[in-house]
């Protein structure tokens, strides 16, 4: 499968690299430069209308409706942003694979860092008031007391016993 993709990928990128061929012709402007993108370096950012995945992965003939739209801009001169419009234009918000900085989307990458960020405030404040209560703890001990009476007592007697 992966060698099948291989494959495809460079069977597709073969048009845009030989000069002379339809898909890499001049750009409008004349002066024989090369075209100022292509379509493999298009098809990792853009989405399948048909299937949602990346038009690189997708073999739907809308997913080939959309690589000759692609090629036609292409040669027509066009840049990465001016095609990337025109395929918004085309099949709506949902062509690019790149979220939108003002949606939803946004939250949805920004709302886990800050759980995380809350997350590991939480445990350096309790770290910070453990320590705390034990230092305090062991300030309210104070110096061990001796034995009482009845310790000594009973002290005394074992060591009578033992000859000590």
């Amino acid at each position: 499968m992966k060698t099948a993709l291989a494959i495809a990928a460079v069977l597709a990128s073969i048009p845009a690299i030989l000069p002379g061929t339809a898909f890499a012709a001049e750009p409008a402007g004349g002066g024989g430069a090369a075209p100022q993108t292509s379509l493999p370096q298009l098809e990792g950012e853009v989405m399948c209308p048909t299937c949602g995945t990346l038009l690189e992965l997708s073999h739907a003939p809308a997913a080939e409706r959309e690589r000759a739209f692609i090629r036609k801009l292409i040669a027509e001169g066009k840049s990465e942003d001016q095609i990337k419009d025109a395929l918004v234009a085309e099949y709506g918000s949902g062509a690019l694979a790149l979220p939108d900085d003002d949606s939803i989307n946004f939250y949805a990458y920004l709302l886990p860092l800050l759980v995380f960020a809350a997350g590991l405030g939480g445990v350096i404040w309790g770290v910070i008031r453990w320590r705390r209560n034990r230092e305090s703890a062991a300030d309210d001990v104070g110096p061990p007391s001796g034995p009482d009476s009845d310790d000594e007592a009973r002290l005394e007697r074992d060591m009578a016993r033992f000859d000590l």
